[in-house]
């Protein structure tokens, strides 16, 4: 299957209070090491989707092999990032979707490949992460789900169709870190622990 990675980093950072994508990660950033770790899938074309500080956010990883995409309407939520990349992907003939966000810098490469075999075996299903209470990013959707993607609406993202029966969800019950980094306290706690 060809599977387009889309890397969500649109967002204003409201609750850190300066771009989070920007912030230091060892030799890279935050958005940097997510990025590097999407890179290390074999034949993967990755999109990253900017919106708020999109210029500065840009020079700092322009140096990895990463289509740009820019969401101009940002400020609608995460789910208008989802429209973005989606609408541009399909001008493309992917067979899917890997969603990731961009401030989740503990996933690893072999989880992403994990789900992406999962996928292979079962192509007519959403592939999820399961989170304590709910599904969530990373996720894969085949291409037939573009169209619900494209009509999301809000803050929540994917969550709508990750969480509804109506959909047949398949969740990776691995150990992984699933946490984002939304506040100085999680950059923080997230640098104590590398």
């Amino acid at each position: 299957m060809k599977i387009a990675t889309l890397v969500l980093a649109a967002g204003k950072s409201s609750r850190m209070g300066l771009p989070k994508q920007l912030l230091k990660l060892g030799s890279t950033t935050l958005l940097g090491k997510v990025i590097e770790t999407v890179s290390s899938i074999p034949n993967n074309s990755i999109f990253c989707v900017l919106g708020a500080n999109a210029n500065t956010i840009k020079k700092t990883i322009e140096a990895y092999q990463v289509q740009i995409v820019n969401n101009y309407n940002y400020d609608q939520g995460l789910s208008s990032s989802i429209i973005t990349g989606v609408e541009y992907i399909s001008k493309f003939d992917f067979d899917a979707v890997l969603v990731v966000l961009g401030d989740q810098p503990k996933i690893e490469s072999d989880y992403l490949k994990q789900m992406i075999e999962y996928t292979n075996k079962k192509d007519t299903s959403i592939i999820a992460s399961k989170y304590k209470d709910r599904n969530g990013v990373p996720a894969i959707f085949p291409k037939k789900y573009f169209n619900t993607l494209l009509n999301l609406v809000g803050d929540k993202g994917a969550s709508k169709i990750l969480n509804n029966n109506e959909f047949p969800v398949i969740t990776m019950n691995l150990q992984i870190n699933l946490i984002d980094i939304d506040t100085k306290e999680d950059y923080q706690n997230l640098l104590n622990n590398i």
